[in-house]
């Protein structure tokens, strides 16, 4: 999880950020009304808990405002304690808006990047010590004088913001399809220091249970590389497709991952050290089978169910993060999926426990296309929100209007 950023900074850091963005794009009536689902749940009376039932109404309008513009395929965007914001394009380029609300290039050797297909600079995240380390690690395909891999990357960046300094290489072997299909690959910078790494399955039939493989896995490691400790060969969790997103539920030690369906059945996951998820695209020999249930415990005995499936047709899922504040009234602490095809924002009330959810809403639906990267910002409860309809993408900060 991106480090956050509490206190008069957030408060500062907010207030600038909204007076430098454009307000032409507030979206009025972007509320849903909920369907519930059968499940429910006892609750807590903390107020940064998750919901324990039903929200009892709509979710609030949303103000959606433009922080950066002009891009092409954001992937992933985060936001540093003083109010900097960085993103990157797949192709390889990282931009920012810095604390005084200018959007410029920022240097950086991106001369081994292997950029094709679903594949490029993905995943971006901050070192939970970033105040002091200036320390960014990326996720991205990379070319090899052998073969081609997806690599954890770590960086530093000045203080004054103008250079991206390669400083190692974190994970080096996650595997890459040639043309980049399933690439991954989300980065969750954990406050205890570790990593988690969502990864695709390249498209191999037997690659999300392969235990021999990093394909289609959610990987758990430290800072250096090495397996932590509940992740036996640095595999966390496996039987995945292709995982892009991954975030922590506020006020628990939850979680949850969204990996994209076939032609059905995107998937949010809550992930269980050496849970199984159960897709197995092997059915016929060495074929690439999507026939397949995305969860098979027919085929994977033990396979863990999804908290919440798309159905039939598939959306699109690249990324979640969570509604974090009181502005989100009975919708505080739902879980926010990003659809590309879908073009829209899912919002889930989940069951305390956080194996089921108990409502769902929709929002912004074909307003700006297709969506990527979800990134908690602030302490009015917003979200950063990146496009990817590849012309003219943007950054957009999108808040809870209140009253």
């Amino acid at each position: 999880m991106k480090k956050p950023v509490t206190g008069a900074a957030v408060i500062a850091m907010s207030v600038a950020l909204l007076a430098a963005c454009s307000t032409d794009t507030t979206e009025q009536g972007s509320s849903a009304e909920p369907t519930e689902s059968s499940a429910t749940s006892q609750g807590s009376d903390s107020d940064s808990a998750p919901s324990p039932a039903a929200p009892a109404g709509p979710l609030p309008n949303l103000s959606v405002t433009t922080v950066l513009d002009g891009l092409d395929k954001p992937w992933d965007v985060v936001v540093a304690p003083d109010g900097t914001v960085l993103t990157g394009e797949r192709s390889g380029r990282f931009v920012i808006r810095d604390s005084a609300g200018v959007q410029r290039e920022l240097n950086a050797d991106l001369g081994d990047l292997y950029a094709a297909g679903e594949t490029g600079l993905m995943g971006i995240a901050l070192a939970v010590d970033f105040e002091s380390s200036r320390t960014v690690f990326t996720c991205q395909g990379r070319e090899g004088s052998g073969e081609n891999s997806i690599a954890v990357v770590s960086w530093t960046v000045d203080p004054q913001w103008t250079a991206l300094t390669r400083t190692g290489t974190v994970v080096d072997d996650i595997p890459v399809a040639d043309g980049g299909r399933h690439g991954g690959c989300r980065i969750l910078a954990h406050p205890d220091g570790t990593l988690y790494i969502g990864t695709g399955d390249n498209a191999n039939p037997t690659f999300p249970q392969d235990r021999n493989s990093l394909g289609g896995k959610v990987l758990h490691v430290n800072a250096d590389g090495t397996a932590a400790a509940d992740a036996p060969d640095r595999i966390f969790t496996l039987g995945h497709r292709n995982v892009q997103g991954l975030a922590i539920r506020p006020g628990t030690d939850q979680i949850f991952e969204v990996e994209q369906g076939t032609s059905r059945d995107d998937e949010l996951n809550l992930l269980v050290p050496g849970g199984n998820y159960g897709y197995s695209p092997d059915r016929r020999p060495s074929v690439y089978d999507e026939s397949v249930p995305m969860t098979d415990p027919d085929r994977v005995p033990g396979a863990l169910p999804a908290v919440w499936s798309s159905g039939d047709p598939t959306i699109a899922t690249p990324d979640v993060t969570f509604t974090d504040g009181e502005q989100w009234g009975s919708w505080n602490g739902a879980a926010v999926i990003s659809s590309q095809q879908g073009q829209k924002l899912v919002f889930l009330a989940l069951s305390e426990d956080g194996t089921e959810y108990v409502a769902e809403a929709e929002a912004l639906d074909g307003t700006y296309g297709r969506l990527r990267s979800l990134t908690p910002f602030g302490s009015d409860g917003g979200f950063l929100l990146t496009t990817d309809n590849g012309s003219d993408d943007q950054v957009l900060l999108v808040t809870p209007e209140v009253g």
